[in-house]
């Protein structure tokens, strides 16, 4: 069984498990192994030419698509193109991606989907039961700055039953416009300049960006009874609000032993939550910090579990914690 992140607050016991949201070959040539690989009862799909609706408008990168609607009928299988071939990271199953996107409905071409429009990207985590199968079948492989062009039946959609709240019939294959703007996963680490750890009283953390957890070296001395929060490395990235929901690498160790109790290295997994839901000097700690910045917390026990730490966390009562965290992005 995975083990637990224990940052957040308002469940029982703080602990929950945490889930959202080279050259390439041709898009009919291959159906992703990795994507392949987890597939459950369901069968992955072939990967198809067509055919697909035509992008009548908008057909730049990152610009709103207007896309026609679908003529005869679509294929039962996953029908992919790649209109764009970006040259970016390649994504990979598993990975959260970042994406301007556009769904409609094959028969009628009613919009289901538009980010274009509320100006803030889809933000999800191709993982199987993360989000429907088509989008992650139909991304795997392909690279950050592509516009993909595809369509999904029922089988890799919402199935026979259709999705109710959005109008979606038991019937209907789906089409898309992925923009893939990013990719992140357990490799991705902060981006920036390092900032000068000078304090002698403050917990000096690692620089590097490899992907690995960073050193966490706690001074000899007492711990601080107010919350740290100090650049270690400093993004250039946009600045979180308190209600912001982040995807972030960490690592935690108590002051006292500098022994690790928490952290998303370990798991092999980047972490994503509100900083509405996580305990007091978490949210403190990383309102106001940029996107891309690796960040030193220091969690004096009144802001942190207090008297009352996880069952099974390895933390003692009243236990100060270190972090090291990095922000990879705003979701």
């Amino acid at each position: 069984m995975r083990r637990r992140s224990l940052i957040l607050a308002a469940v029982p016991a703080g602990l929950v498990t945490l889930a959202a949201c080279g050259d390439e070959k041709s898009d009919s040539s291959k159906a992703s192994d990795s994507a392949s690989s987890s597939a459950g009862a369901t069968p992955p799909p072939k990967i198809v030419d067509g055919p697909l609706p035509a992008i009548t408008a908008g057909v730049k990168f990152d610009e709103k698509p207007t896309v026609a609607k679908g003529t005869g009928e679509p294929s039962d299988q996953l029908a992919v193109k790649t209109v764009i071939a970006g040259s970016g990271k390649t994504v990979a199953e598993n990975d959260y991606i970042q994406a301007n996107c556009l769904g409609q409905i094959w028969d009628s071409a009613k919009v289901l989907l538009n980010t274009y429009d509320t100006k803030k990207p889809l933000f999800t985590q191709l993982a199987q039961g993360g989000t429907i199968d088509g989008w992650r079948y139909a991304l795997t492989g392909k690279k950050t700055g592509s516009r993909v062009l595809f369509s999904v039946p029922p089988t890799w959609a919402f199935g026979k039953d259709g999705d109710a709240d959005t109008g979606i019939k038991g019937t209907d294959t789906l089409v898309f416009v992925f923009d893939i703007q990013d990719t992140f996963n357990a490799k991705s680490s902060a981006k920036g300049k390092d900032v000068p750890q000078d304090d002698a009283a403050v917990p000096k953390v690692g620089t590097n960006t490899d992907g690995k957890a960073p050193s966490i070296e706690i001074p000899k001395s007492d711990p601080p009874t107010k919350l740290v929060s100090n650049y270690v490395i400093e993004g250039d990235g946009p600045k979180l609000a308190a209600d912001d929901t982040v995807l972030v690498q960490y690592k935690g160790v108590v002051w006292d032993t500098g022994k690790e109790f928490d952290s998303s290295y370990s798991r092999s997994s980047l972490t994503s939550f509100s900083l509405q839901q996580v305990v007091k000097g978490w949210a403190q700690g990383l309102t106001g910090k940029k996107v891309g910045s690796r960040v030193v917390i220091v969690v004096p026990p009144s802001l942190g579990y207090g008297d009352s730490p996880p069952s099974g966390s390895g933390l003692e009562k009243d236990s100060t914690m270190v972090f090291s965290v990095d922000i990879i992005a705003k979701v």
